[in-house]
């Protein structure tokens, strides 16, 4: 690694978290749009779209956000057994594959700082093998 800088950052689990009250998680799931996973292994994908910041069409992101609750789930990248999970799905060939061992919610969203310079979608596709 000759010629390459190095910086590691920590990430504490109560300095550094953002923590999302009843209130903040019950409107997620409100506005998110969410799908009932069965149990089994799920692949899920974005198919087409993208979210961009302004007018410019041109440099959109094909980026979603997924909040995977009230079952039991094995995320194939961390093969951990969780009751709730974190997600994100950067870019057309990036994939979730997680075993669904208790029926669980996946909800999708996107968040944004000015929501009028926008009005964009994607579409997920999910796959249960």
């Amino acid at each position: 690694m000759d010629g390459c800088t190095v910086t590691d950052l920590t990430v504490h689990s109560k300095r550094n978290c953002l923590q999302f009250g009843p209130e903040q998680m019950e409107a997620l799931q409100r506005t998110g749009v969410s799908v009932l996973l069965g149990v089994g292994t799920n692949i899920v994908k974005i198919r087409s779209g993208s979210f961009g910041y302004g007018t410019d069409t041109r440099h959109n992101e094909p980026v979603v956000l997924l909040w995977i609750y009230g079952g039991r789930v094995i995320n194939q990248k961390t093969n951990v057994a969780v009751s709730a999970t974190w997600v994100s799905l950067n870019g057309y060939d990036d994939a979730l594959v997680m075993e669904v061992v208790e029926p669980a919610t996946l909800c999708a969203f996107f968040f944004d700082t000015y929501l009028d310079n926008s009005d964009e979608e994607l579409i997920l596709s999910v796959v249960r093998i």
